[in-house]
This record gives C-alpha cells, structure tokens and sequence, in this order.
C-alpha cells in the first residue's frame, strides 16, 4: 500500500504566524484607543504591547527565581541573575515578534539587547535598588521605584535603538493615523 505524499507548506506556517502578529498589533491597538484621559492620544500601542509582555517576563522571573533561590537553595546572586536573564531573553523574543514585529537580523540586534539588559541590570536592579535601600528607603519600595525606573529605561532602548527597523507602534488598520502616528516618520514623496 502507497503511503500518501506529503509537502510541507511553510508558507501555511508563515502566514499564521504573521496573523497571529497582526491579531496581537490590532489588540494592543484596541485598547489604546479606549485608554481614558486623552491617554489614547499619546500613548502607543507598542507601549500598552511592551507593558503586557513584559509583565508577564516579570512573574517568569519570580518564578524561576523562587524555584532557583527556594525550592534550589542557590545563592541570591546566581538566583537572580539567572532568573533575570532568562526572563529577558523571553521579553526580547516576544517583543521582537510580537510587538515591535522586527524583520531585522538578529545577530545585529541581540548584542544590543545584551548591552541595554546588562546596562539596565547593573543601573536599576543593583544600582539603585542598592543606593536607595541605603538612604533609608524600604528594600521593597526601592526595587518597586527602581523597576519603574527600568520599565521607562527599557522600552526607550527597545523602541529606539534595538528594534529601530521597525514602525512601532502604528496602527496596522489605519496606516501611520491615531496613537502612535508620530512614532513613524513618513518619507517624503
């Protein structure tokens, strides 16, 4: 008996994973537009996408770093800079998919990403989390203020300098109109 013959479609593949993307732009757009406060005129969908991906980043952190540091008993250092790492690696590949939808080589932006992560580690996750527990501020409001810190750092570095290939933020229905139409510069014609 002949078996069947069988191709694979990668472009089957390709178009669902490109639809998938546009399903995450045109949600992340959907709830720009009902943010209150005139908010919607000056926040970005790219914003409201890196807020959402990387909260999620953030409990896999926890996470990990509890099954390192309680369940592993490894020292808090290892713990944390495992647990930080890896969740930023996760961050980086959502982003790149999902909300910056980059197309750009990856052995260009990577080092980069490894840059601003380590830049951001040791600023706001040693740094100022450790300068401010030492002016007298409780150590879980000064990793609160230094994570808020880093939540503004980071996305300014992704959007303008790791993922700068990339029109972030525009509305994949309307073009370059409504929120985030300035991230886009249009070329003249």
């Amino acid at each position: 008996m002949r078996r069947p013959v069988t191709v694979a479609c990668w472009g089957g593949r390709q178009n669902r994973d490109v639809a998938q993307r546009a399903r995450f732009a045109a949600a992340m757009t959907a709830i720009t537009r009902r943010l209150p406060f005139g908010l919607s005129e000056v926040v970005a969908p790219s914003l409201v996408g890196y807020l959402l991906i990387n909260l999620c980043t953030f409990f896999v952190d926890l996470g990990l770093l509890a099954v390192f540091h309680g369940t592993l008993r490894w020292p808090i250092p290892a713990a944390v800079t495992l647990s930080y790492g890896s969740a930023s690696i996760l961050s980086y590949v959502l982003n790149r998919v999902l909300n910056f939808r980059s197309h750009a080589d990856v052995g260009r932006q990577f080092p980069l990403f490894a840059a601003v992560s380590a830049s951001n580690y040791l600023i706001f996750v040693l740094g100022l989390t450790d300068l401010l527990s030492v002016i007298g501020v409780y150590y879980e409001l000064s990793r609160v203020i230094a994570a808020c810190c880093e939540a503004v750092y980071l996305y300014c570095m992704m959007r303008w300098v790791v993922f700068r290939d990339t029109g972030a933020g525009q509305d994949p229905e309307a073009g370059a109109t409504g929120a985030g139409a300035t991230e886009t510069s249009a070329a003249p014609r």
